[in-house]
């Protein structure tokens, strides 16, 4: 049986927290950022939390 290999792409994007929850960078917050008001991308800026529904497909990815 060959090992379980983790996803690339998703190792790269996410952390997981000391509870076990999953952390997440916003979105949008790379290019064209003349039109957003300093309020939009600061509050990009912030780590979110990936939402309860989508934790399954995360772990999985991440072999948790």
């Amino acid at each position: 049986m060959p090992k379980v290999k983790t996803n690339s792409s998703a190792k790269k994007r996410f952390k997981v927290t000391g509870s076990g929850k999953i952390k997440r960078k916003h979105a949008f917050k790379s290019h064209i950022l003349t039109k957003k008001s300093k309020k939009r991308k600061l509050a990009l800026t912030h780590d979110g939390l990936v939402d309860k529904a989508d934790e399954k497909n995360v772990k999985l990815m991440l072999n948790i």
